[in-house]
């Protein structure tokens, strides 16, 4: 962008059907979500994390235990890589948006110029805005984002059909050039539309492969954002983290119906 040239602009696509289209609405009930976590710095920040990317009266009180983390540590962090999958438009391997803000209700986050130039010079990605115009698992991420932390720049990732390792060095090449006061957040969901019994089943054995940092046992049906989700989990296991399992229910735990649940995840990646 050159002096005088007002930034591009990524409209959001979701407001007011997965998550309140108006400002104070929103700030309400993210911060009441928030709020709800017990001692959420407790720990120490992580370098990374999983949330889920559903309506937040679905998904939000499992999300909100990644933000209330990021809300205590807000003065650490400064840069977040956020990794997600394309639900609309197919994607191979990794795409970046070439626009310079994501619109949010509650205001508009920064993209990141500098990281996203690093991380197209690698060519691990590529520019492309399609993928980013109508997808939700990004967006969603944006307004916990917004008041857990306040001011920061972001980076959003699509990562579509791609080896692991594909998909492990995008992540890495992204959070290597982040430095310090960066996180990495993967968004994605576990099952989807089966009974309850079921979802808890599969959901189990795909956090157990996540918290053993096997990148590879996680099947392409066990999570929407897999390949994102496996770019995460093998560059916790390069960088020897810790994964924490945080939460893991259901839309029928929260609001839906148990005949046709989809799973939702939250954990925290610890430095060791």
């Amino acid at each position: 962008m050159t002096l005088g040239q007002r930034p591009s602009v990524r409209p959001a696509a979701v407001a007011g059907r997965f998550y309140p289209g108006e400002a104070d609405a929103l700030t309400e009930l993210v911060d009441r979500l928030m709020d709800e976590i017990e001692e959420p710095g407790a720990d120490a920040l992580a370098a990374g994390y999983v949330a889920p990317h559903a309506g937040y009266r679905f998904s939000g009180p499992i999300a909100a235990h990644v933000y209330a983390r990021l809300r205590a540590h807000a003065d650490q962090v400064r840069r977040v890589v956020l990794v997600g999958p394309s639900h609309f438009v197919r994607l191979d391997g990794g795409a970046v948006p070439t626009v310079d803000n994501w619109a949010t209700p509650l205001g508009e986050a920064r993209v990141d110029a500098e990281l996203r130039a690093d991380l197209l010079a690698s060519g691990l990605v590529v520019a492309d805005d399609a993928p980013h115009q109508q997808e939700h698992s990004l967006e969603v991420q944006l307004p916990f984002l917004i008041r857990a932390l306040g001011e920061f720049t972001v980076l959003p990732i699509g990562i579509g059909a791609c080896p692991v390792d594909n998909a492990v060095d995008i992540v890495e090449a992204a959070m290597a050039g982040a430095g310090d006061g960066a996180v990495l957040l993967c968004s994605t969901d576990f099952s989807h539309y089966h009974d309850q019994e079921t979802a808890r089943q599969l959901d189990r054995r795909t956090a157990e492969a996540v918290l053993s940092l096997e990148a590879d046992k996680i099947g392409v049906r066990d999570a929407c954002g897999v390949f994102g989700l496996r770019g995460t989990v093998g560059w916790a296991r390069r960088r020897g983290l810790t994964p924490e399992l945080l939460d893991l229910r259901t839309s029928a735990d929260t609001q839906g119906d148990p005949e046709r649940v989809v799973g939702y995840p939250a954990f925290a990646l610890h430095a060791r």
